[in-house]
């Protein structure tokens, strides 16, 4: 018996037909998009914001409240100051990338008596601790750079929803074989 996916194949054709417009759009608008990715974050800044304050003074819990004041204030900032808060983010990814290299570096070497070849792990750590710097040094590219991956991303998974959804519309116009 056919399922009902293969009835609505479609909706996933349509499915991958959006995600291949998110990709095209992330390469061609990577500003545009950086941006909207921005507004999001200052969106749930201020929903999570809000909610947490009203959480913490109907239960008169004051450190929920501060949580939620602060980040009505977060969200405030990055609205106001949204190239700050791109740099801030481009910088925690450097230092997260940095750090991270660090501890595959040192994760080899107590590794190296017990398996072989740690210089690969070694090697990661050192690509994390190269990103790292990298986006520190030009914190703009390395958004971008994270733009261009989501892209990528999308591109890749729309064709392949596509593809799927190729396949159920083929599998929804065979004739169905006699029992």
């Amino acid at each position: 018996m056919h399922s009902s996916i293969t009835l609505n194949w479609w909706a996933i054709a349509l499915r991958g037909v959006a995600a291949i417009l998110l990709g095209i759009a992330a390469f061609a608008l990577t500003g545009i998009t950086l941006l909207v990715l921005l507004a999001v974050f200052v969106a749930y800044l201020f929903i999570d914001g809000v909610f947490a304050l009203v959480a913490g003074v109907r239960a008169r819990s004051w450190i929920l409240a501060i949580e939620g004041a602060l980040g009505i204030i977060v969200g405030v900032i990055a609205l106001v100051w949204p190239n700050v808060t791109l740099l801030a983010l481009a910088l925690l990814i450097a230092a997260w990338a940095i750090l991270t290299g660090i501890a595959e570096l040192a994760a080899a070497v107590s590794l190296r008596r017990v398996i072989r070849n740690e210089w690969l792990l070694a090697l990661g750590g050192v690509l994390s601790i190269v990103f790292g710097i990298a986006v520190a040094l030009f914190p703009a590219a390395g958004l971008f750079a994270i733009v261009y991956v989501i892209g990528a991303y999308a591109l890749v998974w729309g064709v392949i929803l596509l593809a799927l959804a190729f396949r159920l519309r083929g599998y929804h116009r065979a004739p169905i074989a006699a029992a």
